[in-house]
């Protein structure tokens, strides 16, 4: 039962986070923040938002102070589109997953690209 609960709070916090970061920060100045995953203690106090950003690295860098700086106000709106016992307090962390995911694909795709010449000279001879 407690799983189911966590289960729900979780979906709800990242679509309302998400939400909340769409509508209150510059995508010109933090890129495009998307929430790719939330992690809900036990007691549902707080969570940690695991949070991808796609744009500059220096549009990253602003995204996590931003994130930082308006955690409370964000914390505050979702408090008021998500009716809980105690709201969780929280606490964003940048998450490289899918920049590592994409820098894999690049390399796979250069490998791809310097053997496929080699492939193809016997089969045109």
């Amino acid at each position: 039962m407690q799983n189911l609960r966590h289960e729900r709070v979780r979906e709800l916090l990242k679509r309302e986070v998400g939400e909340a970061i769409r509508r209150e920060l510059p995508i010109d100045q933090a890129g495009m923040i998307t929430v790719n995953e939330v992690g809900v203690s036990n007691d549902l106090k707080s969570a940690t938002i695991y949070v991808g950003v796609i744009g500059s690295p220096e549009q990253r860098q602003k995204a996590a102070s931003l994130l930082g700086k308006e955690s409370k106000r964000l914390q505050s709106l979702v408090a008021r589109s998500i009716i809980l016992k105690y709201t969780p307090h929280l606490k964003f962390v940048i998450d490289e997953s899918i920049e590592r995911g994409n820098r894999v694909l690049e390399i796979l795709e250069q490998l791809e690209k310097s053997s496929s010449p080699d492939e193809r000279s016997p089969k045109d001879s």
